[in-house]
This record gives C-alpha cells, structure tokens and sequence, in this order.
C-alpha cells in the first residue's frame, strides 16, 4: 500500500520501511519550538524530568512573539524565564526583541526548516511549515518538554485528504481566499486530525507565502498537518534562507486519501469568514454592509512582505476611513526593513495607519489593537473564535490583505477592485 507525503516523512523519522493510519510510532524531530505563552509550562514540566541539558542546543527554538514586548508584569516574567533557560542551556536559536518576529515567519526565514524536517511546536499553528515540505504540528506544552529533553515524540499516524489544485488566482486573490474558501466547504472538523495534502499544477501559480498562509490554517479545518508538494519554487526558497540540505517526499501513485478535492483557483472569490468560525465564509458580493472599527493585517497567517506589499498598493494615495484604526504588523524584523526601504512604511503612515513591531499582538487578544465591546475588526489573522481580539461582543471578520486594506479605505468591508 502506498504513502503519502506526511506518511513517507514519519516513516523515514521512525527508522521504519512504511508506516499505515492509526499506527503508533515514536519519531525522531528536527526541531522544537515554544514561544513566550507555551515555553514556561514546558520548562516547568522540563526541569520536572531532571534534565541539565536540552537533547541538542541548535534544535530547540523559543520565540518571544506573544505578548512581546511585553505588555505588562505577568508577559515580563514569562519573557524572562525562558530567556535564563535558553541562557543557562546554551540554546542557539532564542529569539527576543529586536531579533524575533512572529515565530511561524521566523522560522522559515532563518532557514531553520526544510523539505522533510518533522517539526514540534507548542503552538497550534506549527503546522505552517508543511508549505515547505515537512512535516509540522502543534502539540501541549509536556509535549514540548519531553521533546526538549530527548529529542523524540509519539505520533498517530494520520490519513489523509488530497486537494489537487487547478489553474491560477485572478488579481487581488490570494492564499488567504484559498483556505477560507476550503474551510468553509469542509468545515472546521473537516480534516480532524488527518493530512491536508496540497498536489496539482495549481501549486506552481502559487507564492510560498501563499502556501504559508494556507498550511498555517490547516489546524482551522481541524488537521494534524497541512502540507504542499515540494517543486523548484520551494527549494529555490530553501536554498535562498538556508544552508541545509532539503529531503523531497513525494507521495505514491497508490497512496490512499480518504477524499480528494479538485479546486480551481480562478474561480476561487475574496471570502470573508464572519464571526464566530473560520467556516463560517462568504464571498465579497454576499458580505452585505457590514460597518468595522478596526484593521488588522498582519499575524503569522498574513504579515509576510507580499501581504503588507499588497496592503500598500491599495492604500496608496488614499486615506483610512474615519473611526476606523488601521493596524500594520510586519511579521519579522527583515520584513519590517524592506518594507521600509522601498517606502511601504510611509504609504501607510500618510494614510493614516499605524505601523507595529513584529509581535502576535491584537491576534489573540493580547496588545496592539484590542476591542472593546461591540466593536468590529476585519483581520488578516487566522481565527475569529467569541472575544478572540477582545471584549466577548466584538466581531472579528478574517479576510485576505487586499480585503482588509480596501475595508480600511472604505469603513465597511469591500472588494478590493472597488477602490482601485
């Protein structure tokens, strides 16, 4: 019986010839990641096992993003502890201010995962690493704790869904429509702990911060992973950020999905989930007048260089509503800088948006850009669960980048195409 792509990476990091669905195996990881919520538990649970040292310095990453720079006491204390951990513990890659970004952007960018890597996060939406080809998921904090101290983690092998991509995306269309649009047709549970595996010629019309955005929100439809095939705009990518040596798992013309979906991205529209589910999608001409507050565009689903490069060109030259506040969060640092240097800071600026530091910020509530009660946000992020961003009233609507910034201009949400 064939694999698939997830089935070939757990497989080959079992020490095992073949791996089925359902099968319990003990894997060896790439990589463990914990950011400044989830890493103090994880260091609580780890010092628990009496371990001195971390089962390799250079495989364990904890990202300062969340409620970075701090917010209050509480984010300071938490900060810190996980910085004397990694201090203490020699580890490599701790990333605090003014070298984080929101740690599902870093990573990629540092080059601190490849094509076949098994990745660990304490984090749900770990699983955006699959746009590269490996194989990424989110788990609790002792998971994270024991993978710190041996290196290891026990996985369910999961099925799988197939999604074979068609065709290319019209203008002001993006990967952020994609996966709204798939999440609405399947569901929140509708890949509960199962593969998303992403294959076709569609892919190639794809951007890797498309891909990105997409397998950062396979978790949404409920899946263990999401993940693409790997073709030369990945590596090309990989080769660019890092100096490892990528591992390509395709998958068998006799692997078995549990359904396969045809998905034409030209007919794909700009969705809108509306509050309170990802699944709950509509798109742009079914919206109705429904009047915002605020602005968000960035997270680690949609602050990558292209979205705020897309944000820009339609906010250029024109001004953010009245009573609306217009949020602008660069996902890393390098972000940031070019967005600088070819004068994106200033188009917001002059149109009346603010410009943040790399963090997670108003995504989960945390700083940033909070609601107070009733209020309403179209937000790039990636959920829109009750008082998500703020006040259990306010209404938070997930939309691409060009949908956020044209809702800006206009103070409700609007099709991009109408204000350009």
């Amino acid at each position: 019986m064939g694999m698939t792509m997830t089935q070939k990476i757990l497989a080959a990091h079992a020490g095992l010839e073949s791996v089925e669905a359902g099968e319990l195996i003990l894997v060896e990881l790439d990589r463990v990641l914990g950011n400044d919520i989830t890493s103090p538990v994880a260091i609580r649970e780890f010092e628990k096992l009496g371990m001195d040292r971390v089962y390799d310095k250079d495989k364990v990453t904890m990202v300062m993003d969340h409620f970075a720079p701090n917010k209050d006491i509480k984010a300071a204390t938490q900060c810190k502890m996980c910085r004397d951990f990694c201090a203490e513990k020699e580890v490599t890659h701790f990333y605090d201010v003014g070298q984080m970004g929101i740690e599902h952007a870093l990573l990629p960018e540092k080059g601190l995962v490849v094509s076949g890597d098994v990745v660990i996060g304490a984090d749900s939406h770990t699983c955006t690493y699959g746009a590269l080809g490996a194989f990424s998921t989110g788990v609790g904090s002792t998971d994270m704790a024991c993978g710190m101290a041996i290196g290891k983690a026990w996985f369910k092998v999961p099925s799988a869904i197939k999604f074979e991509l068609k065709g290319k995306l019209n203008p002001y269309i993006s990967g952020k429509d994609v996966i709204l649009h798939i999440i609405g047709m399947i569901g929140v549970d509708g890949a509960l702990y199962r593969s998303m595996e992403f294959t076709g010629e569609g892919v190639a019309s794809l951007s890797i911060s498309d891909r990105l955005t997409m397998t950062n929100m396979a978790i949404e439809a409920g899946a263990k992973n999401g993940i693409f095939e790997v073709d030369e705009q990945t590596l090309a990518y990989i080769a660019e950020h890092s100096d490892r040596t990528p591992v390509v798992y395709k998958a068998d013309e006799d692997a078995v999905y549990d359904e396969t979906y045809v998905i034409d991205l030209s007919e794909i529209k700009s969705t809108v989930a509306f509050p309170h589910l990802p699944e709950n999608t509509r798109t742009i001409g079914n919206v109705g007048d429904v009047k915002i507050d605020q602005v968000v565009i960035g997270s680690c689903t949609n602050g990558f260089y292209r979205d705020i490069e897309e944000a820009a060109s339609i906010l250029k030259g024109r001004k953010v509503a009245k009573n609306v506040r217009a949020i602008i969060i660069p996902a890393t640092q390098d972000i940031y800088l070019k967005a600088m240097e070819n004068g994106l800071l200033r188009i917001f600026i002059e149109a009346g948006c603010i410009v943040s530091t790399p963090t997670c910020g108003p995504c989960l509530g945390g700083h940033m850009g909070i609601l107070a009660a009733g209020e309403r946000a179209v937000s790039t992020t990636n959920r829109n669960f009750v008082g998500r961003m703020g006040h259990p009233t306010s209404e938070v609507y997930l939309a691409s980048p060009a949908v956020a910034a044209a809702s800006a201009i206009t103070g409700r949400i609007t099709d991009p195409k109408e204000v350009m």
